[in-house]
């Protein structure tokens, strides 16, 4: 009786010891499968691979706080990680200065793959944001321009809590040549509703700025001041052609919409006023460009980069951004996208 009793508290203990094996074994291939999915240390992952590249470097910016960090690519390869708190829209900037939008989320690992040859084919992989971002933006290279937006409006409708409506309502509705204002309120106002998203309310608020403050309005009032600590308000636009420009020392285009307006301003300086607003995060990052090519407008640069007040005030959320004015303040062209349009805008209204 008592070798009964004690060969079925064996068994038991046998059983016991295959069931928690059997638990543990479970429970790191569960383990496993999520590391595959997520970064080991809680951080948001980036991998990138690219061929026909074999070093070089991308800019990452968050559009919603307004940092910009640099990533180096060695062999065609890069690894970033960052520590996030929520989710948070990024975008990485090319050498070309295309751009291809990140979704980023704590703990999350993201893998990119492309051709620096062909960087619109480009995948990123890792999440379901991400992967739905590349499928419409894989099928918007095949669309024409109608059938694009057509398609934003479709996937903001359906789906108004993803971040991707929100990036596609900025990308394809506000930073446009033919921005549609009164569509993007609309849209806006479903994200609102789905998310409560801080961010979205804010940029609601900025968007009532951006319809006042379009082609045909009035430019609104504002007083800042300048890199030397002087006052610089609207009053100082009142010559035939008036130019706000936004710039920053990582963005070529920018840079060189400045030297155009420097050159054409320099050969008809009685003709054009200029006020140009930097936003690197220090004064330092952007001077050298301004003493190389001789800039003496007055430039604002206050470290808050999307956040300056200007920027607030004239709803500037692209860059390059600009705007320009009669003498009477009334604004007769908006974001010119390249400094080849707007050589053309300004030698045209000259004549």
């Amino acid at each position: 009786m008592n070798k009964n009793h004690s060969n079925n508290v064996r068994h038991q203990q046998m059983c016991s010891f295959h069931f928690y094996s059997f638990v543990i074994f479970c429970s790191l291939i569960l383990v496993t499968f999520l590391s595959a999915c997520s970064s080991s240390n809680g951080k948001f992952r980036l991998e990138g691979r690219f061929k026909n590249m074999n070093q070089g470097e991308f800019y990452l910016y968050d559009t919603e706080q307004g940092w910009k960090d640099t990533i180096g690519v060695r062999d065609g390869r890069f690894v970033y990680e960052l520590a996030l708190k929520d989710t948070t829209t990024l975008l990485l900037l090319f050498p070309n200065y295309s751009e291809l939008p990140i979704f980023a989320r704590p703990g999350v690992k993201i893998k990119m793959n492309g051709d620096a040859t062909h960087l619109r084919g480009t995948t990123i992989k890792g999440s379901d944001e991400n992967e739905e971002m590349t499928a419409f933006r894989l099928r918007a290279n095949q669309q024409t321009p109608p059938e694009i937006i057509k398609s934003a409006k479709e996937y903001i409708t359906d789906n108004p809590a993803s971040p991707v409506s929100f990036y596609l309502l900025q990308r394809y509705f506000i930073q446009s040549s033919t921005p549609d204002y009164d569509e993007a309120e609309k849209l806006c106002l479903l994200i609102q509703q789905a998310t409560n998203n801080g961010f979205a309310v804010r940029f609601s608020k900025q968007l009532a700025i951006l319809k006042n403050a379009k082609k045909g309005s009035q430019l609104p009032r504002f007083t800042v001041k300048d890199t030397n600590g002087k006052v610089v308000t609207e009053k100082q636009l009142k010559k035939d052609i008036n130019v706000i420009c936004l710039w920053s020392s990582w963005n070529y285009e920018s840079r060189n919409i400045m030297t155009k307006i420097r050159k054409l301003r320099k050969a008809h300086p009685d003709k054009i006023a200029v006020v140009s607003v930097c936003i690197d995060a220090t004064l330092a990052a952007g001077r050298d460009f301004l003493k190389r090519d001789s800039i003496d407008w007055p430039n604002i640069c206050d470290g808050k980069m999307w956040q300056s007040p200007l920027c607030t005030t004239m709803g500037m959320t692209t860059i390059p951004a600009n705007i320009i004015t009669d003498k009477n303040g009334k604004i007769i062209a908006r974001n010119l996208s390249d400094a080849k349009e707007m050589e053309e805008k300004l030698k045209a209204l000259l004549k």
